[in-house]
């Protein structure tokens, strides 16, 4: 893997534990969804993503308590469906800047990057969060601001994480080749999406976050030291 130049990262179960994600954060927003929307009602990121709710749940012209149930259902159900994402985002970025909320990270996860950042490999986040979801967790770790080390974010704005043509895009946006390029992450269908796409494929086999038998057909390793020692072999 010498030749790669760029590393694209996930983050649930790649850099930081599912369990910070679905017992915090997930909680967290919906605990405070209503009552955000309602303070924040009028500024173009919140009616935005009110009204791509409403016009995904089929209701066009729906009211906020309709669509803020379809919200509700959906964090429940765990949909990646942008509005939601949206609005998670905007409500962690206000727990963050308030200190109610600190961003998980693994231990491994920050000296791994710094070294490949020093080393010039390019480093980029993809999640199924939003993009200010993604930056105010890396902003707030208890190894401090992280979010210098990335060029930049993708979420589902770009598309679908099990779509091929999605990483096809990140490529283009990146302007590094697919072949130049290894994307890590927990979940295999995701990885195949990558890997159709031309990129380098790497799964995360965290215990906290792996299934008792779980099997992958990507190269796997359990944290990323484990990974920059087989990108320093090559």
């Amino acid at each position: 893997m010498s030749a790669v130049r760029a590393i694209v990262t996930d983050i649930e179960g790649t850099t930081s534990t599912i369990s910070f994600v679905r017992d915090v954060l997930f909680p967290y927003a919906d605990a405070r969804l209503d009552a955000y929307v309602a303070a924040h009602r009028d500024e173009p990121a919140v009616a935005q993503a009110m009204r791509e709710a409403a016009e995904l749940a089929g209701d066009p012209n729906a009211d906020d308590a309709t669509t803020l149930a379809h919200l509700h259902a959906w964090l429940a159900e765990d949909r990646k469906v942008t509005p939601l994402k949206s609005l998670q985002g905007l409500i962690w970025a206000e727990g963050y800047e308030n200190a109610a909320l600190h961003g998980h990270v693994y231990d491994d996860v920050p000296p791994v990057l710094r070294a490949w950042y020093d080393a010039g490999i390019a480093l980029f986040v993809y999640s199924s969060g939003s993009v200010v979801a993604q930056k105010v967790l890396f902003a707030h770790t208890a190894f401090g601001d992280l979010t210098p080390l990335f060029r930049d974010h993708f979420d589902t704005t770009i598309g679908a994480k099990r779509d091929a043509a999605s990483y096809e895009a990140i490529a283009r946006e990146t302007g590094f080749a697919p072949g130049e390029t290894l994307f890590l992450s927990d979940v295999d269908a995701e990885l195949d999406a990558a890997h159709a796409a031309g990129m380098r494929t790497i799964r995360l086999l965290r215990p906290a976050d792996t299934p008792p038998g779980a099997t992958t057909t990507h190269a796997a390793f359990t944290d990323f030291t484990q990974v920059a020692a087989a990108l320093a072999r090559g």
